[in-house]
Formats: C-alpha cells, sequence, structure tokens
C-alpha cells in the first residue's frame, strides 16, 4: 500500500508543477474600499494591504485596476494553497520512503 500511496503523491506532485507553471501574475494581500469620512460613506477609494518581508504595506489602488488586482490576489491565494500541498505531500512522500527503507532493509 505504501508504494501505491507514493505513486499518488508523485503524480498529485506533478499536477501541482503543472498548475504553478500556468500561472499569471499574482501579489499577496487583501483590497478593501475605504472612506474618506466613513460615517456619510463619502470619498470612496479602493487599498490593498499586505506584508511582505515582515513589513507592511499599502498602496491605493485605482478604480480601473480594481478588477485586475482582485484577480491577482485570487491567484496568489491558488499559489500558496498548492504550494502547502505540495510540502505536505513531500512530507508525507519522505515518510513514508524511510517507512518502506526501514521494512525492506534498503536505503
Amino acid at each position: 500500500m505504501s508504494r501505491k500511496r507514493i505513486q499518488q503523491i508523485e503524480r498529485r506532485i506533478a499536477r501541482i508543477k503543472e498548475e504553478l507553471q500556468t500561472m499569471g501574475p499574482m501579489r499577496p494581500g487583501s483590497l478593501t474600499r475605504q472612506y474618506k469620512d466613513p460615517e456619510t460613506r463619502a470619498g470612496a477609494y479602493w487599498q490593498i494591504s499586505y506584508t511582505r518581508q515582515m513589513k507592511s504595506r499599502t498602496e491605493y489602488v485605482r478604480r480601473e485596476w480594481v478588477t485586475e488586482v482582485r484577480k491577482q490576489i485570487a491567484t496568489h491565494k491558488r499559489f500558496k494553497r498548492l504550494i502547502d500541498q505540495w510540502v505536505d505531500l513531500g512530507i508525507e512522500h519522505s515518510q513514508l520512503a524511510m517507512q518502506i527503507a526501514k521494512t525492506t532493509g534498503t536505503k
């Protein structure tokens, strides 16, 4: 069963790599609508906030770029999920390989 699971893991990792190759532009963060006067909801503007290399950043986003920035944020979230899956699968693969080597007495 372990060898079969290793093959399944290797196939899933290959699919993850293929998905990563097709990804377009991305950026981290969250996009929010802010108001100069929140009580009356006047003076609306968009901003993106994110942390990169332990520094928090906030940038204004023009209205015509909101749709594109949302797509980039969604792509980044997908990227992070795929990387997390890859790491989890890599750990499981390593553990199974060591378990098989231990039971068969090979390296």
